[in-house]
């Protein structure tokens, strides 16, 4: 019996320790983290270097509240992370985690419409699916319906436009035309809100947990930040999971040489070392909120001495070790054997990801794109068989949380080829087992 509990009454083995991508329960078994928790663990486990760093901060002090005490720690993360982001954002508030992040985000575009006199701007495009965390601000900007119908009644949803799966919509994502495409719906939806009414557009660079590492069609992001532009709305990019090396840049927005108005960070940052996250903001926007009058905003737990040291530590490690450079080479080889595995099992309907951040969706028919049964559970029966075997991935329903089947396979980037070698294997052999129970199960 624990007095613990989280989503369900499941139990799983006691974890005992973790070094780099393993992690031991107290049996003594071995697990390699194949999706870095929840794509939290950019750098590895117990990494010596970031245990030091906090170690040293944990000698000076732990805690210096943000209204009583300037910190080095936080002050020299800050510095870090603005000369790192595009240019111009150079303003950080930190926090303790990704709803956090989207909840701040959220607040300081709504403090700038009201400092600049655009009252009527308050409603936030997102797209569907997404998911922006747990919080009644965050779901209310979520496209994710089993996670947000039970509190509809609770919050104020907001618009939506449909995510750019051009795999399921049989449009080539290579087409320029495609990316057009979905940007369109997006502006569209601007115009018919009302473009004096729509504060910000917030989206995933690539989709993380709701659409399974979707890497946009080509010409999107650039369009879809060219409408934001021409009719006002804040652009706010959710790098909660793409951040901090996954993709193969620091931040995923460098692909297409963004320059949003404002970033939200957190998983990678901290690395799981410690709750860390960030919301970079363009000065603009931050030194109109402050004359005005101040932001309105903030956690007890912001801007943690430890916390940011930590996370210092962490991105000092993604720079000196190469880790971006290493997602993006280690993550094409991942995605070419990922591919190799679609060729061998038919269950596998689409392979897709950017860096060290990939997945894989189940269908029952490739042809006509027909998922699963839900009756199935098959995302988390996966997981679970491929658990038995000693390999922790990550998993979610694509179509709207209600069926659809995606396993994202995330490992840290500090990854090498034998490591790949032993996720596809140990992928291979659980897909096998996982064919062989729901044979006579699929039409």
């Amino acid at each position: 019996m624990s007095n613990l509990f989280y989503q369900g009454r499941g139990r799983k083995p006691t974890l005992d320790q973790a070094r780099g991508v393993y992690m031991w329960d107290t049996d003594g078994r071995r697990y390699l983290d194949g999706s870095s928790g929840a794509m939290v663990c950019n750098i590895g486990h117990s990494n010596p270097n970031v245990l030091a760093a906090m170690q040293r901060q944990m000698e000076k002090s732990t805690f210096g509240y943000r209204l009583h005490f300037e910190t080095e720690a936080s002050e020299r993360l800050a510095a870090k992370l603005a000369g790192l982001a595009p240019e111009g954002m150079n303003r950080v508030f930190f926090v303790s985690g990704g709803s956090e992040a989207v909840e701040s985000g959220l607040k300081l575009a709504r403090q700038h419409a009201l400092a600049t006199r655009q009252e009527k701007r308050w409603k936030v495009i997102s797209r569907s699916p997404s998911y922006h965390g747990c919080t009644l601000g965050a779901l209310a900007v979520t496209g994710y319906t089993t996670l947000t119908a039970p509190f509809a009644p609770m919050m104020r949803e907001m618009p939506k436009v449909p995510a750019p799966r051009a795999y399921l919509d049989r449009l080539d994502p290579e087409d320029p035309e495609t990316g057009r495409h979905y940007a369109d719906m997006l502006e569209k939806r601007i115009l018919a809100e009302g473009p004096e009414t729509v504060l910000a557009f917030l989206v995933e660079p690539i989709g993380g947990a709701s659409t399974g590492a979707l890497v946009p069609p080509r010409g999107y992001m650039e369009r879809v930040a060219e409408i934001c532009r021409e009719h006002g709305v804040l652009l706010i990019l959710d790098e909660v999971m793409t951040g901090a090396g996954r993709t193969g840049t620091f931040l995923a927005s460098e692909h297409w040489d963004l320059r949003p108005d404002i970033i939200v960070m957190s998983k990678g940052i901290g690395s799981g070392y410690v709750p860390l996250g960030a919301m970079i903001a363009h000065e603009r926007l931050v030194e109109v909120v402050l004359d005005a009058g101040g932001f309105a905003h903030g956690f007890t737990y912001a801007g943690n001495p430890l916390a940011c040291a930590a996370g210092l530590a962490v991105v000092e490690e993604i720079e000196s070790q190469g880790l971006c450079a290493n997602a993006e080479r280690m993550g094409e080889t991942l995605l070419a054997r990922l591919k190799g595995l679609m060729q061998k099992h038919e269950i596998i309907g689409d392979v897709r990801g950017k860096g060290l951040l990939t997945a894989f969706e189940f269908m029952a028919d490739r042809d006509s794109k027909a998922p699963l049964p839900k009756q199935l559970n098959a995302h988390q029966r996966f997981v679970d068989i491929a658990y038995e075997k000693g390999l922790i991935v990550y998993s979610r329903r694509t179509r709207d949380g209600v069926e659809g089947d995606h396993i994202l396979v995330c490992p840290p980037l500090i990854v090498t080829e034998t490591h790949i070698d032993e996720i596809i294997e140990d992928l291979d052999a659980s897909l096998v087992e996982f064919a062989a129970e729901i044979a006579g199960q699929v039409a």
